[in-house]
């Protein structure tokens, strides 16, 4: 008995809805049963990948791209007008593009409220590969003129041409720009014609007529931005925004930063072998002096940011800041601090934020070994200096939590130095890397670093534990014995 196919229509289609569009076409020949329900299912993912076949050159074969092309059509006829929540687009072969847009053009008509298109016009090998706007595809302003968006994603090679009076998504409330070409003054058109945007993703965005970019919107509440291009300067009038994530090379200016809600911040600054050299230089000689004076205006992000109650830090982002150690803002509002660290990328900067964290409570380093220079010594107890441990034992952390660890001397050193300047602090857990070989593989070194743990709990205030993975029981185990 086939109790699946007894099942009502509704719950059928919500079957569908999480197979790929052919997969779910594929099953109207199970039975008589099954064989008109695609053309109810409110989720729609057509991808033209599963067209393709492995042998090379397969994809720019004309009657593969005729059947893929006939497959929408009949797809989207089979559906007629009835509603649609969700469509997905995955087209990395030289369509129509007459085409495209009419199967943009029925979905939109359908209400749909959930948008995802990645649209490559691939020509082949043998085409030039060069920045002409022809080789990407233009999107219909018709997809910023619908009622019914809530979340509009648009992916890959295509290209964006607004016109201001022709945009119309009240209801949107997600963006996702991804790998696509616009211009900033049209970018900033659209971010002001969205009344309800909440979420916006901006992820290797390439700006056109290279300028000023601006992220202004005053309904966003999170934003990520994950970029590959220099742009002259990067303005963020964000007042409502609550989660900010970003990642890009250093901006040569950033005149308006606009955060004063902020609830927690990543930030990701980025910097070649050759700004790295320059920055660890006495006197640092720079080839562009925008280039130098984008370092120099790396505080105005964070003097931005400086009500942020939770703030993480990569590598590369110590080192630019320590371009303007001086200019660093205090953060009040500041109560969880993550500093990401290795080998090669130093401290310069962390004796300046402890300074500037008079309510930290939590701190948290994945990693303590960094690059030793002379401006870290206060913070840390790589070199012997005057006012050694300073800026730690004015800093009010209470917690701290250190990851990656792998029972070396210096990072035992290390820990001894924060128990003996942090004044305030009474929870430190340790955990030990999981992923790299550690020095606790001997079992000498390891009863060693376990003593030496113990002593730590003996002398000071504070609770010390090191906390080890059980594999079989996929937790972290307190103070087991490594072995």
């Amino acid at each position: 008995m086939d109790r699946v196919s007894n099942l009502p229509d509704e719950v059928l289609c919500h079957i569908l809805s999480f197979l790929t569009t052919k997969e779910a076409a594929l099953t109207s020949i199970l039975a008589k049963r099954w064989r008109n329900l695609l053309a109810f299912v409110p989720y729609l993912t057509i991808d033209d990948s599963s067209f393709l076949h492995p042998e090379e050159d397969k994809r720019y074969r004309p009657e593969i791209i005729r059947s893929f092309m006939d497959f929408v059509d009949r797809v989207l006829a089979s559906q007629g007008n009835s509603p649609l929540k969700k469509f997905s687009l995955k087209c990395f072969t030289l369509v129509d593009t007459a085409r495209l847009d009419g199967w943009i053009s029925n979905v939109l008509s359908r209400g749909v409220s959930d948008l995802d298109l990645a649209i490559v016009l691939n020509r082949g090998d043998d085409e030039d590969d060069d920045d002409d706007d022809d080789d990407y595809y233009q999107l219909s302003p018709k997809c910023f003129e619908c009622s019914t968006l809530v979340s509009l994603r648009i992916d890959c090679g295509i290209y964006i041409s607004l016109v201001a009076n022709r945009i119309s998504l009240p209801l949107l409330k997600t963006l996702v720009l991804d790998s696509v070409h616009v211009c900033p003054n049209e970018f900033n058109t659209l971010l002001h014609a969205l009344p309800s945007l909440e979420e916006l993703l901006l992820v290797d965005v390439i700006w056109k007529d290279m300028g000023d970019v601006t992220v202004s919107s005053a309904t966003v509440t999170s934003l990520t931005i994950k970029l590959n291009d220099i742009v002259s300067s990067l303005s963020f009038d964000t007042p409502s925004l609550l989660h900010f994530y970003y990642s890009d090379s250093v901006a040569s200016d950033y005149p308006v930063v606009n955060m004063e809600n902020l609830v927690d911040a990543r930030i990701v600054l980025c910097l070649s072998e050759d700004q790295l050299k320059h920055l660890r230089e006495p006197e640092p000689v720079w080839f562009d002096e925008q280039e130098a004076l984008a370092f120099t205006n790396v505080w105005k992000l964070f003097h931005g940011i400086r009500n942020v109650p939770d703030l993480s830090l990569l590598p590369d982002t110590l080192e630019a800041l320590s371009m303007c150690s001086e200019s660093i803002p205090v953060f009040n509002n500041l109560k969880s601090l993550a500093i990401k660290s290795n080998k090669d990328r130093g401290w310069q900067a962390m004796p300046a934020l402890l300074r500037n964290s008079p309510h930290l409570e939590t701190l948290l380093i994945q990693d303590l070994v960094h690059h030793v220079t002379d401006e870290c010594g206060d913070a840390c107890d790589c070199i012997s200096r005057d006012g050694k441990g300073l800026s730690l034992t004015v800093c009010p952390v209470k917690e701290l939590e250190i990851q990656g660890f792998r029972g070396t001397m210096k990072e035992m050193a290390m820990i001894k130095h924060f128990l003996d300047y942090f004044p305030c602090l009474k929870e430190m857990e340790i955990y030990v890397e999981e992923n790299d070989p550690t020095q606790l593989g001997n079992r000498e070194i390891s009863k060693l670093v376990q003593e030496m743990f113990e002593l730590y709990n003996k002398l000071s205030s504070c609770n010390v534990q090191l906390l080890v993975n059980d594999y079989l029981e996929q937790k972290w185990l307190k103070n087991k014995a490594i072995s």
